[in-house]
C-alpha cells in the first residue's frame, strides 16, 4: 500500500485543493494561539529535528519556505537548516552524487509537524488553499487532526494538530485508541482566522517521524526493545511508539518497504532524525543498552549517534 492510497482510506480519493473551488467560504472568527510548549515535547523523550538529502536544494528549501512557512536559520556549502523563531527543525542537504531513492527503500514515509493549536492548523490550510498547495489527504486520528503532501521530490509531510491529551482514549493495555477517519476540511477551513499568515507560529515543531522500514518485529526489538519507545497503537503492517503516554514520536510501517535492507550510500530523502531526551537519566538508560547489545555508536554533534537497522541514522541527546 503505498502513501496516497493508504491517505485514500480516510479521504475518499487524493485531491488537489485550490483556491475557488473548495473552501470558498468566507473563514470565522478564532482566537490565536497560546505559546504553551506542546504536550508532545514535554515527554521524556521526543524527537527534534530531521535531516533529508535533497537534490534541487533550491526548489526545495523554497518550497517549505513559501509553503510551509519555515524560515532560513543557517546556510552552508552544501546545505541549509529550517526553523521557526530561531529554532532548528529541518536539515536539507544536497549531494552531486545523489541518486533517488526508490519507493520500497526504506527510509522516510512522512515528517509531522506540529502545530501549536488548531487554529494555526486551520490558517495553515487557508494558507495552502489560496496558494494552490496540492494536498495529498486529510485525516480525523482521533487524538489528532493531520493533513499530508509531499514537497517537490516526494518527501512525505504530515501537518498536524493534537486534540488536548485530557480527550484521549486509553486501552488497558496502556495503547491508546487512534483511527484514521474522514478529517472535515471545509469545517477546518471555516474556522480559520482573517488574517494575514506570515509562516509557522512560535512553537510549531516536529511531532513524530513516520518511517518505511522493511520487518515490523524488528522495528519493535530496535525502538521498544533498545530505545525504550514503548508501543502505544498498531495498524496492519505498522507500529506506533511514543514515551510518556503521547500518540507517537514514531512511527514505522511496511506498507511501500516490506523486506527492504539497508539504505544505500548517497540516496535522497531521509538522512538522519534526531531524539532529545528531557532529562539525563533516561538518555543514558538508552546509551546503557546500546553498549550492553553492542550496537555501533558514536559521539557527535553533543549527542550518540547510531543507526537503526536500515542504515537511517539517528542522534540521542539530552
Amino acid at each position: 500500500m503505498d502513501r496516497r492510497k493508504f491517505l485514500a482510506l480516510a479521504t475518499g480519493g487524493t485531491f488537489a485543493a485550490t483556491a475557488g473551488t473548495l473552501f470558498d467560504s468566507r473563514a470565522g472568527e478564532h482566537s490565536m494561539t497560546s505559546s504553551e510548549t506542546s504536550y508532545a515535547l514535554t515527554r521524556p523523550a521526543y524527537i527534534d529535528q530531521s535531516h533529508l538529502v535533497v537534490k534541487d536544494l533550491s526548489a526545495v528549501s523554497g518550497f517549505y519556505q513559501k509553503m510551509l512557512g519555515l524560515s532560513v536559520l543557517e546556510k552552508t556549502a552544501s546545505g541549509e537548516i529550517l526553523g521557526v523563531a530561531g529554532l532548528p527543525l529541518l536539515t536539507l542537504t544536497t549531494d552531486g552524487n545523489a541518486r533517488e531513492a526508490p519507493r520500497n527503500a526504506a527510509g522516510l514515509f512522512h515528517t509531522a509537524f506540529l502545530m501549536p493549536s488548531r487554529a494555526e492548523l486551520a490558517r495553515w490550510l487557508r494558507h495552502a488553499v489560496h496558494h494552490n498547495v496540492a494536498l495529498d489527504g486529510a485525516s480525523d486520528h482521533l487524538v489528532s487532526e493531520a493533513i499530508y503532501l509531499a514537497d517537490p521530490e516526494g518527501n512525505g509531510i504530515e501537518i498536524y494538530a493534537d486534540r488536548p491529551h485530557e480527550s484521549w482514549k486509553f486501552h488497558p493495555d496502556g495503547m491508546v485508541e487512534m483511527a484514521t477517519q474522514r478529517l472535515d476540511l471545509q469545517a477546518l477551513y471555516n474556522s480559520a482566522p482573517e488574517d494575514t499568515w506570515i509562516g509557522m507560529a512560535d512553537g510549531t515543531a516536529i511531532g513524530h517521524i513516520h518511517l518505511q522500514v522493511g520487518d515490523i518485529p524488528q522495528a519493535d526489538a530496535f525502538y521498544r526493545d533498545v530505545l525504550g519507545l514503548k508501543v502505544m497503537a498498531r495498524y496492519p503492517s505498522a507500529s506506533f511508539f511514543a514515551s510518556g503516554g503521547y500518540h507517537h514520536h514514531l512511527a514505522a510501517n511496511i506498507w511501500n518497504s516490506r523486506g527492504a535492507g539497508m539504505r544505500a550510500d548517497h540516496m535522497t530523502g531521509l538522512s538522519d532524525y534526531k531524539i532529545r531526551f528531557n532529562d539525563k537519566e533516561t538518555l543514558d538508560k538508552a546509551v546503557a543498552k546500546l553498549d550492553e547489545l553492542e550496537i555501533k555508536s558514536e559521539k557527535r554533534d553533543g549527542g550518540v549517534f547510531l543507526r537503526d537497522p536500515w542504515g537511517i541514522g539517528l542522534t540521542l541527546s539530552a
